[in-house]
C-alpha cells in the first residue's frame, strides 16, 4: 500500500493544486490538510474519503497501484449508457469509436 502522504502529494502535483485549493475543493480546513504533510498525520478513512471526493476519485482509486482513470461526469454518463445497450449496439459503438480514432490519427 502506498504512503497516504506520498499519494496525496502525487495527486496534488498531477493537478497543479496547492494544499489550499484541495482544502477548498473537499471542504476540509486547510490546517487538516497541512497536518497530513507537515506533521505526518495519517488521515482517517473518513478524512481520506472526503479528500477523494475533492479529487473526484474513489477511495479504491486512491489506493490503486498504477494509473488511475478518474470517473468524470462525462465518463459516468457514458458508462451508465453503455449498461443499457444490447450486445449488437455495443459492437456498433465500438466500431464507430475505432473509426473515429482512425480518422483523427490517434
Amino acid at each position: 500500500m502506498k504512503d497516504p502522504q506520498a499519494r496525496l502529494l502525487q495527486l496534488l502535483q498531477e493537478r497543479g493544486w496547492t494544499e489550499y485549493q484541495l482544502s477548498k475543493r473537499c471542504g476540509l480546513a486547510q490546517s487538516t490538510i497541512g497536518n497530513i504533510f507537515r506533521r505526518n498525520t495519517v488521515p482517517s478513512i473518513a478524512t481520506l474519503e472526503t479528500i477523494c471526493r475533492g479529487f473526484g476519485i474513489t477511495l479504491s482509486q486512491f489506493f490503486a497501484e498504477g494509473d488511475v482513470v478518474e470517473l468524470t461526469p462525462e465518463l459516468k454518463e457514458l458508462f451508465e449508457g453503455w449498461l443499457w445497450l444490447t450486445a449488437e449496439q455495443k459492437a456498433a459503438v465500438l466500431q464507430l469509436m475505432k473509426a473515429m480514432q482512425r480518422d483523427s490519427g490517434t
